[in-house]
């Protein structure tokens, strides 16, 4: 995006770079914490109590680091993260191609079965996968001509929704606030590393993370003399984020923990947890929460199919050498229309016949490799000479990145064992 297509308040000659509450912060957070996050803290809640709250703190600071790095990377070099990682060799070629193929198939098929799994639940006339296609089509209607800022006020409207449920749920269950301060004190329970794996990782930690560098450009964020801005709307979205699983944490503390109520994994856990709040607060309760799991799902849902399909129209047309501002490796150009179709279509047959297990080995393979493979390449990015000095890594940002590189490389690896074990 070139500076003669910003509005007056985001040029280059204009005021000073204004922050506000909804931006592409907000949307990468919102994108990143899906139906599933919630649910991996909402069992940890059921476990384990507050003991684990300390994690969903420490996975706040270590999206805060990667998104920041994403982020800093594109302003000072002008580059997207992708070119950053071609400078690294081609072998960052050789697995973000398979990556992004194998996981916008599969990820298609989840993402819709998880909008329709509470729509289904508050409308039952209708099933599950027709529910679910329904949305996957909806969404691809709704970022198909590439309009940012329509997609950023729908990714707000979805958050409120979100802020509203689950804050609103942990609020009815009157939180603990003695034991919720025990809990930021840092213990591992017995039994409990990969929860708290599960817990710090999956705080709003996706390929959506690496998207936001796309995000700040199509908002008009371009230069250095932005990075103040993107570095506030990075941390304030991600405190929002905290709030929301710190809320899912409560109540698993609060309403599974103490009464010994198990939940499933997966999707469906939420539907179990709406079935607790129905039974000890009433049908509105939960109707009320259906809602904000349908807004998390959706919020998902949208983001993946705008950020991630930008980064395949970046991916592509670096493969194809064409220009960087060539309108195909842009928003609303042609291989970006063509990953949201990939997202939307093929996945339908997924939904219909059912995921077969050469394709979810290799789901799994692929994905646990993403965010060590995120958090590494960052650290080697943003301490050369492809940075200007002035906003390469300091040594706080080298332990930062190098802790959540550590943690991501063992989340992967527990990863690979339940791939390979079948669990």
């Amino acid at each position: 995006m070139s500076t003669a297509t910003l509005p007056p308040q985001q040029s280059e000659s204009g005021s000073s770079p204004r922050w506000r509450l909804v931006g592409p912060g907000l949307v990468v957070a919102a994108t990143g914490v899906g139906a599933a996050d919630l649910v991996a803290t909402l069992i940890a809640g059921q476990k384990y109590g507050y003991a684990l709250l300390w994690a969903v703190v420490v996975g706040c600071l270590m999206k805060i680091v990667l998104v920041e790095g994403a982020g800093r990377w594109t302003l000072a070099t002008g580059s997207t993260i992708y070119e950053g990682w071609s400078s690294l060799g081609r072998w960052t070629t050789f697995y973000f191609g398979p990556y992004i193929v194998v996981w916008g198939f599969v990820y298609g098929a989840a993402a819709m079965a998880g909008t329709g799994l509470p729509l289904h639940s508050l409308f039952p006339a209708v099933s599950v996968p027709v529910w679910g296609i329904g949305s996957g089509v909806v969404g691809a209607l709704l970022v198909w001509f590439g309009r940012y800022e329509l997609f950023e006020k729908l990714c707000a409207a979805l958050v409120g929704l979100m802020f509203v449920t689950v804050v609103g749920a942990a609020v009815l269950t009157v939180p603990n606030v003695p034991d919720l301060l025990v809990g930021l004190v840092p213990t591992v329970p017995a039994g409990s590393v990969v929860n708290v794996l599960s817990v710090a990782g999956g705080v709003g930690g996706t390929i959506t993370l690496a998207a936001y560098g796309y995000w700040i450009r199509e908002k008009g964020w371009t230069t250095p003399r932005f990075m103040r801005v993107m570095r506030l709307d990075n941390r304030v979205a991600y405190i929002v984020t905290g709030i929301f699983v710190v809320a899912t944490l409560i109540v698993g503390a609060e309403l599974l923990y103490s009464a010994k109520i198990a939940v499933q994994t997966g999707d469906q856990g939420l539907l179990d947890l709406a079935n607790v709040l129905d039974d000890r607060y009433g049908t509105w309760a939960s109707k009320v929460f259906l809602v904000g799991f349908w807004a998390a799902a959706m919020s998902s849902l949208l983001g993946v199919w705008n950020g991630v399909s930008l980064m395949f129209a970046d991916f592509v047309g670096h493969v194809r050498k064409l220009p960087e501002d060539a309108p195909e490796r842009g928003i609303g150009g042609r291989w970006y229309r063509a990953y949201i179709l990939w997202l939307t279509l093929p996945p339908i047959a997924l939904i219909l016949v059912g995921r077969p297990v050469w394709l979810l080995l290799a789901y799994g393979v692929l994905g646990a490799f993403f965010m060590p493979f995120l958090a590494v390449t960052l650290i080697w990015l943003l301490n050369t000479d492809r940075v200007p000095r002035e906003w390469r890594n300091k040594w706080w940002s080298n332990l930062w990145m190098g802790i959540t590189a550590v943690a991501f490389v063992a989340l992967a690896a527990n990863e690979l064992v339940k791939v390979v074990t079948g669990d």
